[in-house]
């Protein structure tokens, strides 16, 4: 999986420097909405396993206490309901990478309208529905800080409480899971104490697609960052596997 864990290092450092100027609270309180609304207004973290993680990264971001209770007053319902929902656009971008781009709108022309601009100006484009999320898994990742323990240490605790697979990224280990055993296994990896530093379902691409002209890797980057700038954007996934040396 280290093809992902590339553009994954990348943007879990843009996240932090973002997550310092503040830029990102506003996102992070969307997820939070969206969990609530999509666990049926559930706003206990026992029982709404998706609002457990939106509120997880919210506080490893440094957010705000008040900021997370009132987003979640929102999500149920109490600071009125609005229109925010979750939808997920497919687009090709330079060199036939596919992307996934997770939003929270409450708006959907604004959104493809800003998606179809970023994606014009970096020679990409939107893609009808199915035509690239066939390419992509939901899976869970895991981050554990690689201090800890040696990669070995680390790949027999893995296998042990049920994990799929993991990658050495800088000085952290990303774990892999299914979607459905990721918070099993984050709380097997606690109790075997370990520190996780954050948890989360991502869209895993399940093929690859290495790009090694420099110039289509910098335009693919390029674009991904662009999109992600976006108001309404969440999250963006690719496909692509770049030399290290093109990050």
């Amino acid at each position: 999986m280290s093809g992902h864990s590339k553009w994954s290092k990348v943007k879990h450092q843009k996240e932090a420097s973002d997550a310092a100027k503040g830029k990102i609270f506003t996102k992070l309180a969307n997820a939070i909405i969206i969990a609530v609304r999509e666990g049926g207004g559930i706003t206990d973290l026992e029982g709404n396993f998706r609002l457990r993680l939106a509120v997880e990264k919210a506080k490893n971001l440094n957010m705000p206490k008040e900021n997370i209770e009132r987003a979640i007053e929102k999500g149920k319902g109490n600071e009125g309901m609005g229109r925010l929902e979750k939808i997920i656009y497919e687009a090709f971008g330079p060199g036939g990478v596919g992307i996934l781009i997770e939003t929270a709108t409450d708006n959907k022309q604004r959104t493809v309208a800003a998606i179809k601009n970023v994606l014009d100006r970096g020679g990409g484009s939107l893609a009808g529905s199915g035509a690239v999320s066939y390419l992509f898994k939901l899976m869970g990742l895991i981050r554990i800080n690689k201090k800890e323990k040696n990669l070995d240490e680390f790949t027999e605790i893995a296998i042990n409480v049920g994990a799929n697979d993991l990658d050495e990224v800088g000085d952290t280990i990303e774990i892999y899971t299914m979607s459905e055993s990721l918070h099993k296994v984050k709380e097997a990896l606690t109790k075997k104490g370990l520190s996780v530093e954050s948890a989360e379902l991502f869209y895993h691409p399940i093929t690859l697609l290495p790009i090694n002209n420099k110039e289509t890797a910098l335009s693919v980057l390029k674009l991904l960052s662009s999109l992600e700038e976006l108001d309404d954007i969440q999250r963006v996934f690719a496909n692509i596997d770049i030399p290290e040396e093109y990050l």
